[in-house]
């Protein structure tokens, strides 16, 4: 059984094309793809933006049809903050737990679960405006896991990080996926830390997957010494402006169940 499964998407805004019929199924061994047209893909796997065409399905629900049932599946970090950095990181956490309707006798030990995983238990009474970058980023992605989904998606989440920090959040991450028994979805522009985590990397440009495959394979296909090479030969050399969606991305499904 796939944990999520994409046919024929595309997703239009006006004459653009942020999404070009893309299909994918993520079974319950890997993380999922994504890329140009990341954002919008996003949005459209987590209920935020309906499909133009096509069909979703996340944990054995419809993202149309089902929204509330898959809300509950799923846990994100965004790539901008959200955290509320007037509350402390207690209390972000006990929010979100009430936004999840869950009852004060299941969040309370969830919390300190999680908290006591990402080294922040301590630092639990807080106010998160006190955190450094990476502290805020190991608070979000706990949040995420308070209510036991079976879907993480994380929108690049150690963009701006400095290489010490992005490597503590990987190892965070990696003990979660094995502790909490969930698929990792997650997006980077990183190329080594695509290949040096991700089972499996999806490439897409211009809204179309053009590649994927393991690293490994990525990088025979192309005769590439590096993952970065080998993007670099599947999508060009050229400068491309920043231009939201229609930006090219890499994307990684990674770590078994």
């Amino acid at each position: 059984m796939n944990i999520i499964d994409v046919k024929n998407v595309s997703k239009n805004f006006g004459e653009v094309k942020a999404v070009d019929n893309i299909s994918f199924s993520v079974e319950t061994a890997f993380l999922g793809p994504n890329g140009a047209g990341k954002t919008t893909t996003i949005k459209m796997l987590t209920t935020l933006l309906p499909p133009s065409k096509g069909s979703i399905i996340l944990n054995n629900h419809n993202v149309i049809l089902e929204p509330d049932a898959t809300r509950h599946s799923f846990g994100i970090v965004f790539q901008d903050p959200s955290i509320d950095t007037e509350l402390t990181a207690y209390e972000n956490m006990e929010f979100h737990a009430v936004l999840y309707s869950m009852k004060s006798t299941l969040y309370k030990p969830r919390i300190q679960e999680l908290l006591e995983l990402v080294d922040l238990w301590d630092r639990k009474d807080s106010l998160t405006k006190e955190f450094s970058g990476g502290m805020k980023r190991r608070l979000e992605i706990a949040r995420g896991l308070l209510h036991h989904p079976k879907v993480l998606f994380l929108d690049e989440p150690t963009l701006g990080l400095d290489p010490q920090t992005r490597n503590h959040i990987w190892s965070y991450i990696q003990n979660l996926n094995k502790k909490e028994n969930l698929t990792v979805f997650f997006t980077t522009h990183y190329m080594e830390e695509a290949d040096k985590v991700a089972d499996t990397v999806c490439i897409i440009d211009h809204g179309k997957i053009i590649a994927n495959g393991t690293p490994n394979e990525l990088k025979q296909k192309t005769n590439s010494k590096t993952l970065e090479d080998a993007f670099l030969a599947l999508t060009g050399k050229n400068i491309r402006e920043d231009s939201g969606d229609n930006q090219m991305k890499i994307t990684n499904r990674m770590w078994r169940r």
